[in-house]
């Protein structure tokens, strides 16, 4: 691991244009449970019931309970492997974090370029008047919440059967062919349209390196090599590694 680390800070310095895909893995080491592992959240809540468009506009209040109790995993902060990007962004050779996690850990570790592909759970939106509510202004005692206009507020996170919203689908598959160098962190690389958004990146010439606790079907196939572990772990020493090459 060691010397695969070494290579990712070469790598990283050698590339300078640099973009990150995450997902649910990284938000695991926060204490965010994943949601399709066993123990998940689709083990409780059942995303045909609770988290399909579908089911919204029939049942508004049924999503919000889910969110609800989404509200603990909330508070979550972020982790080692969370800091060490955002440093890696101060240094210059981060450009953009593509996530597909809905709670805003990167932004609160410091990450200024955040893409966030399917939403964030942390925002609501009316769909009325299309204002926009941070999780502190929502109150969730009246199922589902309203807007001042009395508009009701959807989770302001792609819902299955939704479409990714066109912006963010844009600007991640422009930075994917733009980048030289491609992080992809603690996602399973089995969810589309974001699981190939890697081989987008590969396609256009950029290295992929693979950092997670068990093999995807991006290793051997679109990684170029993969260390295996924990983010929280490998990424702080990649930075290490970059201060010393600096």
């Amino acid at each position: 691991m060691e010397d695969l680390i070494k290579r990712a800070a070469r790598d990283i310095v050698e590339a300078k244009k640099v973009v990150a895909l995450t997902g649910s893995g990284m938000s695991a080491e926060s204490g965010i449970p994943t949601f399709r592992d066993q123990g998940g959240f689709w083990e409780k809540y059942n995303p045909e019931v609770y988290a399909h468009i579908d089911v919204f506009f029939s049942q508004p209040e049924k999503p919000w309970q889910m969110v609800k109790a989404f509200d603990q995993q909330l508070k979550a902060k972020p982790n080692p492997g969370h800091l060490a990007l955002a440093e890696i962004e101060k240094m210059g050779f981060l450009k953009e974090i593509i996530t597909q996690n809905v709670d805003s850990l990167h932004q609160q570790a410091g990450s200024t370029e955040v893409i966030e592909f399917h939403g964030n759970l942390r925002r609501g939106v009316c769909l009325v008047c299309g204002k926009y509510y941070e999780w502190g202004k929502i109150s969730l005692e009246v199922l589902p919440p309203r807007c001042e206009c009395n508009g009701i507020l959807k989770p302001d996170a792609v819902f299955f059967g939704e479409q990714i919203p066109e912006e963010a689908f844009q600007r991640s598959y422009e930075a994917s062919r733009k980048c030289k160098l491609m992080l992809v962190i603690g996602t399973s690389a089995i969810v589309y349209p974001a699981a190939g958004i890697p081989q987008v990146a590969k396609q256009a010439g950029a290295v992929v390196v693979e950092i997670n606790p068990e093999k995807t079907p991006l290793t051997n196939f679109i990684s170029d090599y993969s260390i295996i572990g924990k983010a929280g772990i490998i990424l702080p020493e990649i930075v290490r590694e970059l201060k010393r090459l600096a």
